[in-house]
């Protein structure tokens, strides 16, 4: 599936970028440096350059599906090759480190810039950080302010960051290990087929009965909010991440809601 860097962020870029992405497909999320090979652009004069290679980890639209290692090397060998910068998309890097036991340093090694979130598995109210070198970051913010970004007295949010960073990481262990029970739980039952998760996002697919949009409005009225996974009404996949505030209980009583739910279908 197409990272939600496309499809979220596909429109502003065109607009004020003026940029065109090519969308790669891989196994879950994943593609291989002969595919960013075959996809870079010659230079030529009538033809838009490649000026940017792009990798989410984990993989959102995947189900938190983790990028080996060897693989993102071998895009970044690739891209620098040729000249060409590669950014990280590591909005849940942390996740894929907990779950790999790879530190985040070498996770995002060789990436010319990395972002990554605070406010997800982290468990900050909001906030993302975009690193890279200095000329990069001095340029962001340039960047930033002509498009009329900001923020003042940020303090309080940061303060909130470094608590998330020096006291939430090693606890993703325990929204991956909810995130398993669950899929375990709702692969019993027999209308679904649930993809095994990697890290904290599971993936459920509605074989037979409501479309993903009915099932989600029915567990909406009874206090557990899940999201469709797809664009459309006849969606049939829902999608389902566990985090900072949902308890081991919560996952319980949501397998038993989605039995509830679903029996007799």
């Amino acid at each position: 599936p197409p990272s939600p860097f496309y499809n979220g962020a596909w429109p502003p870029l065109a607009r004020s970028s003026g940029v065109q992405p090519r969308v790669l497909f891989g196994e879950r999320g994943v593609f291989t440096a002969e595919q960013v090979r075959q996809a870079i652009r010659p230079k030529l004069y009538y033809l838009a350059h490649t000026g940017l290679v792009c990798l989410e980890n984990t993989h959102n639209a995947a189900g938190g599906r983790i990028w080996p290692l060897s693989v993102a090397r071998e895009i970044l060998e690739v891209a620098h090759a040729q000249g060409i910068p590669v950014h990280l998309d590591g909005a849940r890097i942390f996740n894929a480190s907990v779950a790999t036991g790879i530190p985040v340093s070498e996770l995002v090694l060789g990436f010319d810039s990395v972002m990554f979130c605070l406010s997800k598995g982290l468990g900050c109210p909001v906030g993302s950080l975009l690193c890279g070198s200095r000329e990069f970051i001095e340029e962001a913010r340039r960047v930033r302010k002509a498009l009329g970004g900001g923020m003042r007295q940020a303090g309080i949010l940061a303060a909130a960051g470094l608590y998330a960073l020096e006291h939430h990481v090693e606890r993703l262990a325990e929204d991956h290990e909810n995130a398993r029970i669950l899929a375990q739980g709702l692969s019993e039952i027999p209308c679904l087929s649930v993809t095994p998760p990697e890290t904290n996002i599971v993936i459920v697919e509605i074989l037979r009965g409501p479309t993903a949009a009915e099932l989600a409005e029915r567990l909406k009225r009874r206090g557990v909010l899940v999201a469709p996974a797809g664009a459309g009404t006849e969606a049939r996949k829902l999608r389902l991440v566990t985090h900072l505030d949902v308890s081991r209980e919560d996952i319980l009583r949501t397998i038993d809601l989605f039995w509830e739910e679903l029996r007799g279908v």
